[in-house]
């Protein structure tokens, strides 16, 4: 079954939406001691510049940041030591929006409380953190490392991520030596696609590609059936493939068998 909208994957967030209107917006209380040392959390996940936008004058700021732990800092420089502010991506959402009239060319996305997203882009939320990419590849990185933040401990964030993670973070489904989202697709097409002409050559369908990409970043294991396009099938296969950071046969492997030739 083609995977749809669905409230379930909200469920597991209700409990932050008391969260304060300031957090949500990554605005610094002025306590001493309340941000947390970005080095404490462990390595740089992603960094970079974006634009947010303030909560209540609306005019854009450029701001460095930073993707550590599952928080979400921003500087207003580079060298800058001390964040200016900071979102915890716990209980979150990022989704890419839909830019209005007065938006076109602009490469947005937002975070705000929900823990997952509609898959669909969608309307800015008034309680959310606003950002503007410098491009579309920028944006969809990011949305990409922060959703993998969100729902990495829920089976999700598979792509873009090390293999032998997302093996190690799926043996709670039993052992197995490869991921579920390729086992599925193998299976799938051994089935139903070893005959059909221009299977991996022809293009599937770009809009159920990223629908079920986003299904299985967000921890669903959708189901095909009948119904399901094969060609989508084997796109969704090579997309997983070729985001994987280090390809099957891992570069130092294939550097030291073309020595060897």
């Amino acid at each position: 079954m083609l995977p749809t909208a669905s409230s379930k994957r909200r469920t597991f967030a209700a409990k932050y939406f008391a969260r304060s209107k300031s957090l949500v917006m990554g605005e610094q209380s002025r306590s001493p001691g309340r941000l947390s040392c970005p080095q404490k959390l462990g390595p740089v996940l992603k960094a970079g510049w974006l634009k947010k936008q303030r909560s209540i004058m609306k005019n854009w700021q450029q701001r460095w940041f930073v993707l550590c732990g599952d928080q979400l800092f921003y500087y207003k420089d580079k060298d800058e030591t001390k964040p200016q502010g900071f979102i915890s991506l716990q209980g979150m959402q990022v989704t890419e929006l839909l830019p209005g009239p007065e938006d076109m060319g602009k490469h947005l996305f937002e975070i705000s409380p929900g823990g997952a997203g509609e898959r669909e882009k969608v309307p800015a939320n008034p309680e959310a953190l606003l950002l503007m990419a410098n491009s579309q590849r920028d944006m969809e990185d990011w949305v990409q490392a922060i959703r993998r933040v969100i729902w990495a401990p829920f089976g999700g964030g598979i792509f873009g991520q090390r293999l032998e993670d997302t093996v190690h973070q799926e043996r709670k489904y039993g052992p197995r030596l490869a991921p579920l989202l390729v086992e599925q697709c193998v299976d799938f097409i051994r089935e139903r696609g070893l005959t059909e002409e221009g299977l991996f050559r022809m293009p599937g369908q770009a809009n159920l590609v990223r629908d079920l990409q986003d299904s299985f970043d967000c921890g669903e294991k959708p189901l095909f059936d009948s119904t399901t396009d094969v060609h989508t099938v084997a796109s969704l296969l090579k997309l997983y493939l070729r985001e994987l950071p280090e390809p099957v046969v891992p570069f130092a492997r294939g550097l030291w068998s073309w020595l060897n030739k």
